[in-house]
């Protein structure tokens, strides 16, 4: 199976911005069209998506959870609440040392896989809840845990084209697990970060070209002018070679035509899951033809790996900061001379 991960990166461009921050309408906090989230006298209420949903207050904090999306793991992490989690899937695909510890233990249970879920012991851990990005494929599954009276609460945070929205919430985690205060630092810290180093981003005069992504099959999949991705070059004071485009999701496009963008880029980033020029070329040999290829830098995500796992994937959801701190190293590299990039690593 190709690295799932990134099989899921290029599904969440294709399905896929100015800096805003969390407000409220009427007494709703706003975190984003997608998301926003009320509590009154007796309800703790969010609406995520097409998705409402109700939680008595009496029911919170939220003490056992079963997590089916490693992607949401970035939130507990940064909450240091990965001892509320009883059940995860593919723990093969988790970075996070400790919940990885706590499977092979036994006290967190696999629970399965994105092929097939076993409900029957999902059911038998009795969770106060379970929170996964929705699939409408597992529908009937999801109908069957309803009807076995368990609450799955839906958060499609990949959606987010905005990275410190993505970032944003954590405040929702923070008010399901009782850790309202430790969400509102965390935010603050990541946002506070973020602008700093949008500025200090902003001070360098020269712009370098970016390309992005790779081939999937017979396609590049470019993320869109409007996307999560776009934003986070624009905010590390470069210029995306697609910038100009108006979606926010990924245009696929065919090599020739990418080969044609790119014949003036300078870094090539975000190149899947390799560990090497050869590596990728092995794949696709045209590569070699492209300019960035032969003079330019290219980087792929493979900063923070195990296994099948990556923490860009994790952490990085919610430390948008530390992913833009990256790209500005990459790009203006004398800006912080002595960091070490987090999630990105060089091609050689």
């Amino acid at each position: 199976m190709k690295n799932y991960f990134f099989a899921l990166f290029s599904l969440f461009f294709i399905f896929s911005c100015k800096k805003n921050t969390p407000s409220t309408s009427g007494n709703w906090v706003v975190i984003s069209q997608n998301l926003k989230y009320q509590k009154d006298k007796d309800y703790f209420n969010i609406k995520s998506g097409k998705f409402s949903f109700k939680i008595k207050n009496a029911d919170l904090p939220l003490k056992k959870i079963i997590l089916l999306n490693s992607s949401l793991l970035g939130y507990f992490e940064a909450l240091n609440a990965e001892n509320l989690i009883v059940g995860v899937s593919s723990p093969e695909y988790i970075f996070n040392e400790k919940i990885r510890n706590l499977v092979k233990s036994g006290a967190i249970k696999n629970v399965g896989d994105e092929q097939k879920y076993d409900i029957e012991k999902i059911i038998s851990l009795k969770p106060d809840a379970i929170v996964t990005n929705y699939v409408p494929n597992f529908e009937n599954t999801y109908e069957l845990l309803r009807k076995n009276h368990i609450k799955i609460l839906f958060f499609d945070e990949y959606l987010e084209q905005n990275p410190l929205k993505k970032s944003a919430y954590i405040k929702v985690f923070g008010q399901l697990l009782g850790k309202q205060k430790e969400s509102e630092n965390v935010f603050e810290t990541v946002k506070n970060n973020y602008e700093t180093l949008i500025k200090m981003a902003a001070k360098i005069n020269n712009k370098p070209n970016v390309l992005a992504n790779e081939m999937y099959g017979n396609q590049w999949f470019l993320p869109g002018g409007k996307s999560n991705f776009a934003q986070l070059i624009t905010d590390a004071n470069a210029h995306y070679i697609f910038g100009n485009n108006g979606e926010s999701k990924a245009i696929p496009l065919s090599f020739e035509e990418v080969f044609v963008k790119s014949k003036n880029a300078d870094y090539w980033v975000n190149v899947g899951n390799h560990l090497s020029k050869n590596e990728l070329l092995q794949i696709n040999a045209s590569y070699a033809k492209m300019k960035v290829f032969k003079n330019g830098e290219m980087y792929s995500i493979t900063g923070k790996i195990r296994g099948q796992s990556n923490d860009y994937f994790e952490s990085g959801v919610v430390r948008a900061d530390l992913v833009l701190k990256d790209y500005i190293k990459i790009f203006h590299p004398k800006l912080f001379p002595k960091y070490q990039l987090t999630y990105m690593k060089k091609l050689r």
